[in-house]
């Protein structure tokens, strides 16, 4: 596990399944999003309303990527981030 310190913020890329909602797998890849993520950690100095769990938007060229255990991580700061999808 990784725990972020000062105001920085780990997230978490999510899998773009190649698939439709009725289960029919597509041959060429979906477009996907590349600045979008999930919280994973917020650091202990972070003072907006992020919590664990909430899809962002964040800065497309910030941060540092992570791979562990065939996952993708990137650690920012707080500031990078630029909204939440509700």
């Amino acid at each position: 596990m990784f725990k972020p310190l000062h105001d920085y913020v780990i997230l978490k890329k999510e899998k773009v399944e190649n698939k439709t909602a009725s289960g029919i797998i597509l041959t060429q890849p979906k477009e996907e999003v590349t600045n979008q993520a999930v919280v994973y950690a917020i650091g202990p100095k972070c003072q907006n309303d992020l919590k664990e769990g909430l899809k962002v938007i964040f800065k497309e060229y910030s941060g540092t990527k992570i791979n562990k255990d065939d996952e993708e991580y990137i650690i920012l700061k707080e500031e990078d981030i630029l909204a939440i999808i509700e």
